[in-house]
């Protein structure tokens, strides 16, 4: 039994994460900025910790002597590139100050995403491709995903999802939106791309094979994506026939970064996941669930 906190407990990936480790039988601790997310958190056996995520000096310091496992899954919260590295300093910090003599190092994992990878629309990468050239709006992540691996003080690891589906949507949202308005867009400008995926409950299983077995994964950067990717316009189409939209589908001009970011294509062969811990992604993929992950969103809407 390992006690572990997640920092980002009542996000898409956080939450899934952190029921996930609640049945396999660990003590998992949240962080909530709302005292009403917190009796959420409770009735998932969650132990609430309610606090601002850039003020760590004020509820992670009594957890520090005692916690194995410290999973930051914060998302997309605004000012992230400043709110990650601090919040990764100051648990180092805290760690080095608080944690007993002979004490194994606190295990930090931290939740990147494949847009480290950039565009790859001819070169296939994997868990250990170098990056190169991320998308413009992760432009700060391989800084600080080296930052994390190679810590002094603690035990780094960095887990990459690619676009996490499933339940309320996140991303795929989006375009389920457009669809029950009754038109299916894609950002970007040219067909033929490829998505790489992953459903928030094999994202969820990765965390706590990760969390079980963090003293082996130090250094390491896991990518969690399916086997293989999924065409776009298979998709676009195919969410044109299951929500009843007007085709046919249309690409659209990016007018953000994030948008941008969206529309990257991303050829991944992810393996360390699944040699190290024998992970195996067991959802339909986007395409073939397509019509049941698109029912979930509605249902949350």
């Amino acid at each position: 039994m390992v006690k572990v906190l997640v920092i980002g407990a009542t996000g898409f990936v956080g939450l899934p994460a952190a029921q996930a480790l609640v049945r396999a039988g660990h003590i998992v601790y949240g962080l909530t900025r709302s005292s009403e997310k917190a009796k959420q958190l409770a009735a998932e056996e969650i132990i609430p910790i309610v606090g601002e995520v850039d003020k760590p000096d004020q509820w992670l310091p009594s957890l520090i002597p005692t916690l194995d496992v410290f999973i930051d899954a914060v998302g997309g919260t605004a000012n992230i590139s400043v709110i990650s590295p601090e919040l990764l300093q100051t648990t180092a910090a805290l760690a080095q100050k608080l944690r007993p003599a002979g004490a194994p190092k606190l295990s930090y994992i931290y939740t990147s995403g494949t847009w480290v990878h950039g565009e790859s629309r001819t070169e296939v990468v994997t868990d250990t491709t170098p990056l190169t050239r991320p998308v413009d709006i992760v432009a700060w992540r391989p800084a600080h995903e080296q930052r994390v691996r190679e810590n002094e003080i603690l035990n780094g690891i960095v887990i990459r999802p690619s676009l996490v589906y499933g339940r309320s949507g996140s991303i795929s949202a989006i375009f389920f939106k457009g669809a029950s308005e009754g038109k299916v867009s894609w950002f970007g400008t040219t067909p033929g791309g490829r998505l790489a995926t992953i459903h928030t409950d094999d994202l969820a299983e990765l965390y706590l094979l990760a969390a079980e077995s963090a003293q082996v994964l130090g250094g390491k950067a896991l990518i969690a994506s399916n086997d293989s990717s999924e065409s776009i316009d298979d998709f676009l189409q195919k969410l044109v026939q299951v929500s009843g939209a007007k085709g046919p589908y249309e690409y659209v001009e990016p007018t953000n970064v994030f948008h941008a970011a969206i529309g990257t294509t991303a050829l991944i062969r992810p393996y360390l996941a699944r040699a190290l811990l024998g992970w195996r992604p067991k959802k339909p993929t986007l395409i073939d669930g397509l019509e049941t992950y698109y029912n979930a969103w509605k249902a949350t809407q």
